[in-house]
């Protein structure tokens, strides 16, 4: 894939987290730490910290409408990241002006599942990403809570289980799934990447931190970054896998908050 400009432009499309371990500034800094220029349109407010959300302040859909027209009509991106989503009404707004303006890739990271267990959307929401972002996306990457829920039917427990999700996960329209298997038992952290082609079994150890939050979020912005820096879709998870097993290792050098800290998105560079 030939780009147009040296640096690619990336979208991240998100609510905000004042900590900044998660949500849009998790990937505005990990797209700039691979090599993209990151744009963002915010989905919400949240009022958070390292040891959880304390009140959710929803932008209004005919907002984040606005703020999307206004910055696809002057800048052209690459590739788009659309984390949590709880309306309906914002989904099929974003599949609207993404159906219009599409770019090369879109990746969606369906959010729903808090690492407490805790079900953040409600069933009109779950419906929302299953029906209208799920068939938009080249890309969805749910861990196995995530794929529980999309599916409705129980979480895989191992590899075995992982596989059977495989085919129903695509079955939803997106062009490929990540499955990511950090819910599993054990030292490894294996990944499950489905594509029309074959499955992938990225392997990875399982890093001794609790430094875990906003994994998700950084791990499908460093996938939207690869993409967008011209990397195929295997090259791109596991480049980004890879990365973030480094950003996880060297979160130790920070020190914020009390809770569970961010990644170090910039371990490369400080």
């Amino acid at each position: 894939m030939t780009l147009s400009r040296s640096i690619p432009n990336a979208l991240t499309i998100a609510g905000s987290d004042p900590s900044g371990g998660a949500g849009i500034q998790a990937d505005l800094k990990t797209f700039s730490a691979l090599g993209a220029y990151g744009t963002s349109v915010i989905t919400a407010l949240t009022a958070q910290n390292t040891r959880g959300v304390t009140g959710v302040h929803p932008v209004p859909a005919d907002f984040i409408a606005s703020q999307l027209e206004t910055l696809l009509a002057d800048i052209e991106i690459d590739a788009v990241k659309i984390g949590m989503v709880t309306s309906r009404e914002v989904a099929e707004t974003l599949a609207d002006i993404l159906g219009r303006r599409r770019p090369r890739w879109i990746v969606l990271d369906p959010v729903m599942v808090a690492k407490s267990g805790d079900i953040l959307v409600d069933d009109a929401g779950i419906r929302a990403v299953r029906e209208v972002l799920v068939p938009l996306a080249d890309l969805i990457t749910p861990n196995l809570p995530e794929a529980a829920v999309l599916l409705e039917c129980p979480e895989p427990r191992d590899r075995e289980g992982m596989e059977a999700l495989a085919s129903p996960l695509r079955a939803l329209g997106a062009g490929a799934v990540l499955l990511k298997g950090g819910h599993l038992a054990g030292d490894a952290c294996p990944d499950l990447l489905v594509t029309a082609r074959a499955m992938h079994w990225l392997e990875g150890p399982r890093i001794a931190t609790d430094n875990l939050h906003g994994t998700g979020c950084t791990l499908s912005s460093a996938i939207t970054a690869r993409l967008a820096l011209g990397d195929d879709l295997v090259t791109a998870v596991t480049a980004a896998k890879a990365w973030l097993a480094t950003a996880l290792a060297e979160s130790r050098r920070l020190d914020v908050g009390q809770g569970h800290g961010p990644v170090h998105h910039f371990h490369a560079w400080w």
